[in-house]
């Protein structure tokens, strides 16, 4: 695999755990026609669609001819221009992506006027709430892409975001990619079917301190997962806006992503 970061390889065979009843998303309308126009390259665009607790928002990015799909879950300060800019960079690697704004019901991370509303906001909002609006996220996704095996990543709050909807027994997952994500306590992944690919900064001891607990139980679940952790880093690496980015190691990362599901998105 291609990446300059060290692995703590853990590897386990796949096997297929018991599926747990798939949710039913709410009505929407007809899926887009398959020879819909890609997004404009660079760009992504600002879409509503059905909650279960309501309309949502999102920033979405059309692949042409996509290999696959993939949920985005942002940071902890909400759909920001930097998530934005995340699912247009893998519609041009061949997958469509949407990133789910998880403030919708505050009214959307740009109505809240700045970092610390949307981290308050966010600390506030009840866990249950936010997995219901990933699995949205998914329905959306499979109107959109029918037919596609849909993946997730997560950066740092959506990075733990990612393990929760993996704990939730969410089984229309083929692959997940969370970025220093916090793991929750006692995880157990046996209603997952998704293949992880874990990603950690090597200098983020709080976040690492999951690590070995949820590694434990994708094992545990049968589930194939490998564990990146990239040497020299801190947490939020990978985000090109702030104080901890690293080029050389959030590139590595993203091209261990693309290996990843281009083995188990496509």
């Amino acid at each position: 695999m291609r990446g300059g970061g060290s692995d703590d390889a853990a590897r386990t065979g796949s096997t297929t755990p018991k599926q747990p009843k798939a949710r039913l998303g709410p009505a929407t309308s007809s899926p887009p026609s398959s020879d819909a126009p890609a997004t404009a390259p660079g760009t992504s665009e600002s879409i509503r669609f059905a909650g279960s607790n309501g309309e949502l928002q999102g920033a979405w990015a059309a692949a042409p001819g996509p290999k696959g799909a993939v949920l985005v879950n942002h940071e902890n300060r909400g759909l920001t221009d930097h998530i934005r800019s995340i699912p247009p960079r893998f519609a041009r690697d061949g997958y469509s992506a949407l990133a789910v704004d998880l403030l919708s019901e505050e009214g959307g991370t740009a109505a809240l006027g700045g970092d610390a509303q949307a981290i308050g906001a966010l600390g506030a909002a009840p866990a249950e709430r936010m997995i219901g609006d990933l699995r949205a996220g998914v329905d959306e996704l499979q109107r959109r892409v029918p037919g596609k095996k849909v993946g997730v990543i997560g950066f740092c709050f959506g990075g733990g975001m990612t393990w929760q909807l993996l704990a939730a027994g969410e089984p229309r997952l083929a692959a997940a990619t969370p970025f220093y994500g916090p793991a929750p306590a006692a995880p157990d992944f046996s209603g997952s079917k998704a293949a992880v690919l874990a990603v950690y900064a090597e200098n983020d001891a709080r976040v690492n301190g999951t690590r070995d607990a949820a590694i434990a139980a994708l094992q545990a679940a049968n589930l194939p997962v490998e564990v990146r952790t990239f040497p020299g880093t801190s947490h939020a690496f990978f985000n090109d806006t702030g104080p901890s980015y690293n080029p050389s190691a959030a590139a590595d990362a993203y091209a261990a992503v693309l290996d990843w599901y281009a083995r188990y998105l496509t």
